[in-house]
């Protein structure tokens, strides 16, 4: 019971810091200098308690494994991506870029571009699937993880042209439905957009990046449209954003701000971003998908050029123990 002690005045602190946080959301932030930048961040006890849960489970299952199968511990690089996909989910939603997201529209879109562009696919090459498999037990394992990876709802939401969908869905309907305008007005639909957001990206890269087992798994040539089939949605979703001429959001139209650019221009400066900066990242997804199919074609000769191999060497075997026998 001792050790329990603590949840009670975690409790009472999460319930003190909700207030103080729900009164700041879109408040009007100060214009940004140095100090701002290093000082203001966001720090949303119902984001960091979960992530901080995420991140302890994931590095306690991890020392479980290694000290489990020390011949085959779990890869040092899967633990690195998956804690810069932390890391870019912190800064999402905890740093500046957070304290600014309802004061600058070029600044709520940096915020989900590193939500659904960068921390999502480095979650994923962490390997969070495989490594729950490891840890969990022989009747776990068979009674519940594997039934709910192959459970209808999964293997429907997970189907690849599905799940490319709903990526694409969210990016367009987030931005010309009203869902957009009150997630700046009011913080429980901001949290649900986030969710929303990483929810999708998560569905659409795992496919794609195949490091954890799947319903479905697709070839490498089709993993590589499957993401470049994405840059044009970004691209004239971006264009249509700056190409508008008003304000889309009423939030950010209405907005008395002293300082920084006008609303029109912020919303030019973020539909640029998003092109510019969005397609980049596409880019740079579809160089990590060409490489790792460039290492899956040297494996896979690999193995043939083995198995070939050990076939000659017994079908000589084979020859020499006829000859000798005769």
């Amino acid at each position: 019971m001792g050790k329990k002690r603590w949840l009670i005045p975690a409790a009472a602190g999460v319930a003190a810091l909700l207030p103080a946080v729900a009164m700041a959301h879109g408040s009007v932030q100060a214009e940004p200098s140095w100090s701002t930048l290093l000082t203001g961040w966001e720090f949303d006890p119902l984001f960091l308690f979960p992530l901080a849960l995420v991140t302890w489970g994931y590095f306690s299952a991890v020392k479980h494994v290694n000290r489990a199968h020390p011949s085959s511990r779990f890869p040092v690089s899967r633990v690195v991506y998956f804690s810069l996909g932390i890391a870019a989910t912190v800064v999402a939603l905890a740093s500046p870029i957070a304290a600014y997201d309802t004061t600058l529209f070029v600044a709520h879109m940096w915020q989900h571009m590193l939500l659904m562009m960068v921390a999502a696919p480095l979650l994923l090459l962490g390997q969070p699937i495989t490594l729950l498999l490891r840890v969990s037990s022989p009747r776990v394992r068979k009674g519940l993880i594997l039934p709910v990876l192959h459970s209808w709802p999964v293997r429907v939401l997970s189907f690849p042209v599905v799940a490319w969908l709903i990526f694409a869905a969210t990016m367009w309907t987030s931005h010309f439905l009203p869902i957009f305008n009150a997630a700046l007005e009011n913080v429980w639909i901001h949290r649900f957009e986030h969710l929303w957001f990483m929810g999708a990206a998560l569905l659409f890269w795992w496919p794609a990046i195949g490091a954890d087992p799947s319903p479905w798994r697709m070839p490498h040539p089709i993993r590589l449209l499957y993401v470049f089939l994405q840059m044009p949605q970004n691209s004239f979703l971006a264009l249509a954003i700056y190409n508008a001429g008003e304000p889309l959001y009423d939030h950010y139209a209405t907005l008395i701000r002293t300082w920084g650019p006008s609303a029109l221009t912020d919303q030019q400066a973020a539909g640029i971003t998003m092109w510019v900066f969005g397609d980049m990242l596409f880019l740079i997804a579809l160089g990590f998908l060409a490489y790792g199919w460039v290492k899956h074609e040297e494996f896979e000769t690999r193995r043939t050029d083995r198995a070939l191999a050990r076939a000659r060497l017994a079908k000589q075997e084979q020859a020499g123990s006829t000859q000798h026998s005769t």
